[in-house]
């Protein structure tokens, strides 16, 4: 039975909150249709939509011909994306990137920024408010007319977005982020670890769609870890959830293998990790069987450590991310075949679709989260 607004404000509320909810999760609607969906009389749901039309929260449809037709179409309406954006940033040692998306979560906008590793903490922040000014402007935008900005960052960061600890960059731990960065921005700022809003992004737009339970495996210069379960980033009692070690690269003994290798081939060049990981990878597309036979104990040394983590976790899904997921199947492969050896119910192994725009795009959907809630609160 319709539900009527009647005299109460609250109840009006709750009509137009439901109104707006189906027009956004809808890609066009009538009055019709959106009456029926959130349970209201068409009188109401057209009243709404005035109201929606002159706030600038919906737009009007033109109508199309079609032949044949006899009468006046009915008339179409669509959530307007563009009456709101929100920003995300992903903080990397040596790098930053900033998207603006609409509430529909298209992308409008990009920037980058390199900066030092050793950037001292205060000249780290004034990086990553120029680069929120430089991402708005480049989709026509000022700071102050986002919704938020949600950071993606390296290290166990706390329920009021302070970075606990970090062990990649070495002026950040202890940093109250949240705090500086919303003295210096004239929006809401939300700061969460990298490695989640990976997971996030994966879920939200790449290899992870679909999946409610997944790990997702960071491979590059530092190996980090990200949990999904019940399709929301899992953070732990204390936030620290994914920090698998105290060392400052957060390596692990696979790296040894292609480590040796590089070492073995081309002794004059002293290789950072990932990189021999990177030459390893190269050499073995190329035909090398020693550098093939590297790779791959790499990657089995890597699945001999999910093992501890897949078996009591059981997810559905692990996604392997990071700069050394760009080896594909080189690396995912014996990975998938050394877990469906010793898992009761082995997961499925896929590399990221998203590569280095994980963690910014997993920023973006944290944000917009953060904005459907304020948007669709009654």
């Amino acid at each position: 039975m319709p539900r009527e607004s009647g005299d109460g404000s609250f109840l009006r509320r709750l009509n137009h909150v439901a109104v707006l909810r189906s027009l956004h999760d809808m890609e066009s609607a009538t009055l019709a249709g959106l009456a029926r969906q959130a349970q209201i009389s068409r009188a109401t749901a057209e009243g709404i939509m005035e109201i929606l039309l002159r706030d600038g929260w919906a737009e009007e449809l033109t109508a199309g011909s079609s032949e044949g037709q006899r009468g006046r179409p009915a008339r179409r309406f669509a959530f307007r994306a563009a009456a709101g954006h929100v920003a995300g940033v992903s903080i990397g040692a040596s790098r930053m990137v900033g998207k603006v998306a609409d509430l529909s979560g298209q992308i409008v906008a990009t920037a980058t920024e390199s900066v030092p590793a050793d950037l001292p903490s205060a000249d780290r922040l004034a990086a990553i408010v120029r680069l929120v000014e430089r991402a708005t402007a480049a989709a026509g935008l000022a700071p102050g007319d986002l919704t938020a900005v949600g950071i993606g960052t390296t290290g166990v960061i706390d329920g009021e977005g302070r970075v606990v600890k970090s062990v990649v960059l070495g002026d950040w731990t202890g940093v109250p982020l949240q705090a500086e960065l919303t003295a210096r921005l004239p929006v809401p700022v939300l700061v969460e670890n990298d490695m989640r809003l990976a997971v996030l992004a994966e879920h939200w737009l790449g290899a992870a769609r679909g999946r409610q339970n997944v790990l997702y495996l960071h491979t590059g210069s530092r190996i980090g870890l990200g949990l999904l379960f019940g399709g929301v980033p899992y953070r732990g009692s204390h936030a620290a959830a994914g920090e698998l070690g105290g060392q400052r690269s957060s390596r692990w003994a696979a790296f040894h293998h292609v480590m040796d290798y590089a070492m073995s081939v081309d002794p004059g060049e002293l290789r950072a990790p990932s990189q021999a990981a990177l030459f390893a990878m190269d050499r073995a597309r190329e035909g090398d069987e020693k550098a093939a036979a590297a790779v791959e104990s790499f990657a089995n040394a890597l699945a001999e450590g999910l093992v501890t983590l897949v078996t009591p976790l059981d997810p559905e899904l692990v996604v392997i991310g990071g700069s050394l997921a760009q080896a594909g199947e080189l690396l995912v492969e014996p990975i998938r075949r050394h877990l469906g050896g010793v898992s009761l119910y082995a997961p499925e192994v896929l590399a990221s679709e998203l590569g280095g725009d994980a963690v910014c795009l997993g920023a973006v959907r944290y944000t917009l989260n953060h904005a459907e809630r304020l948007l669709f609160s009654s």
